[in-house]
């Protein structure tokens, strides 16, 4: 792999290599941290704010697209304003979303903050990755985005027994307040440790960031709706109309600008593209893992918020012991096919978990097929990584760093919306999940989260069909 930024900004001694990583990963983790934490205080949410199932899922959807929305601008932000300064600028904004947040008195305002948040990560996120690139190379930066790419499976599954035991024990709020003195923190220590990248010419592409965001989030929108009111309806009909437009609008405007947030000279190489491709299918499918399994666990199983968390960590324990081996295994083997065979385990543990029923027990029905799912997670993400940052020009690394964040987050934009439209489908309506106890509602949300996890499974297999097609050709004439 070769990933370059420049300048490079100096030859950081062992412990402040040590430093520097720890300010990357604990940033990255802190925002990882939010697309899941709050999935185990969603029963708590929705009844403290007396929210319907469709605005619930705007909780999140409102995070994740404006996060996603904006990834690209934050990438290009950070070249021209200088990474370290963004990445103070963005943890400033994290954490006072994450205060209002904590303090919501109604769903809107819960909405907008989680928005608010969104920006704030998506200047965290690429800039944090492209720190990396930055401040290591070799075998150091091999290791660097191994550990930034194991932080972002288990910044997942960890938020959920985090999200878990503060909601039961404290309050779905506390889980929110706790990011406010954890960016105090890292703004601190990153003024101390990272040295500042310089600046490149250019100027901001606001049109190319705003067509990305609105183009997206018209499709989500659409794809939502979709589960209310039919996919006849012409609101779903114009929202997702209007979605392919102006997303056509943002290829058309980034093939003409002269300094465009997404340059598709990136996209000329095959393996990055795959990787791009394959990580938004993947990422829809694991945000559908999350977001309905959790609902099966205490809506179903009938387990408390603390409970389901903890029903996550030996998904959690397999994830981290296979990541951390990555690095090893990616000397011996080719990183196209270890994201094979992890996309394979996935694949395996999500076919099996889809098959959940309303009388299942939580051994055999969900932690032996978490087991392949965290196994798989923890086999894919480092790769898929590599292969999307690999070659960049030293002028293209924060773009790049951008796209493989887009990908990421839209992918689970994209891929939630489709999947609790799926389940709506199949349950009748979307009034099921989460709606409380009862042999009658579990036996519904049961029948949900199967069809969403069906569609989750179907995701992680174009995911590997991306994979053996695309990327796994495209390494062959560098093996």
């Amino acid at each position: 792999m070769h990933t370059t930024a420049a300048p490079r900004v100096g030859t950081p001694t062992t412990t402040g290599t040590t430093a520097i990583l720890a300010v990357i990963l604990i940033s990255y983790f802190m925002i990882l941290l939010d697309n899941s934490v709050i999935f185990t205080g969603l029963p708590s949410i929705r009844a403290d704010l007396g929210l319907d199932p469709a605005t619930l899922s705007w909780v999140q959807d409102a995070y994740t697209l404006v996060f996603g929305g904006l990834l690209l601008l934050g990438a290009r932000a950070g070249d021209l304003l200088g990474r370290r300064r963004l990445l103070v600028a963005g943890l400033a904004v994290f954490g006072t979303a994450s205060l209002l947040i904590g303090l919501a008195p109604t769903g809107w305002w819960m909405i907008a903050a989680r928005a608010l948040q969104g920006v704030g990560a998506a200047v965290v996120a690429p800039t944090s990755l492209a720190l990396i690139t930055a401040h290591f190379e070799g075998p150091a930066q091999a290791r660097a985005v191994a550990w930034y790419s194991a932080t972002a499976g288990i910044g997942a599954s960890l938020g959920l027994v985090v999200g878990g035991a503060l909601a039961d024990w404290v309050s779905w709020r506390a889980a929110f307040l706790v990011n406010v003195p954890i960016a105090v923190v890292m703004i601190v220590v990153a003024r101390r440790v990272l040295a500042e990248t310089e600046r490149r010419p250019g100027r901001f592409d606001a049109g190319g960031a705003a067509a990305a965001t609105l183009g997206t989030g018209a499709l989500v929108l659409g794809i939502i709706e979709s589960g209310e009111r039919g996919w006849a309806s012409p609101v779903t009909l114009g929202a997702l109309a209007a979605g392919l437009v102006l997303l056509t609008v943002l290829v058309l405007h980034e093939a003409r600008t002269a300094h465009p947030i997404m340059p598709l000279r990136l996209f000329r190489s095959r393996e990055r593209s795959g990787a791009y491709a394959a990580r938004l299918l993947f990422l829809g499918a694991m945000i559908g893992f999350f977001y309905f399994t959790t609902q099966y666990l205490q809506d179903v199983l009938g387990l408390s918020p603390l409970q389901a968390g903890l029903g996550f960590f030996p998904m959690t324990l397999v994830n981290f012991a296979v990541a951390l081996a990555v690095p090893r295994l990616l000397r011996r083997i080719p990183g196209a096919v270890l994201l094979a065979g992890g996309l394979a385990l996935t694949l395996a543990g999500l076919a099996w978990l889809s098959r959940v029923g309303p009388d299942d027990a939580y051994l055999t029905a969900v932690a032996l097929p978490m087991l392949l799912v965290g196994a798989g997670q923890g086999l894919a993400f480092a790769p898929l990584t590599s292969s999307g940052i690999a070659g960049v020009a030293p002028e293209d690394a924060g773009a790049a760093s951008g796209l493989v964040n887009t990908a990421h987050q839209l992918g689970m934009a994209l891929g939630l919306g489709v999947l609790v439209a799926v389940a709506a489908h199949a349950g009748g309506g979307s009034d099921a999940a989460g709606s409380g106890a009862g042999p009658d509602v579990a036996a519904q949300v049961a029948v949900q989260v199967s069809a969403a996890l069906t569609g989750a499974t179907v995701l992680v297999a174009l995911a590997l069909v991306v994979v053996l097609v695309v990327l796994l050709p495209a390494r062959r004439p560098r093996a």
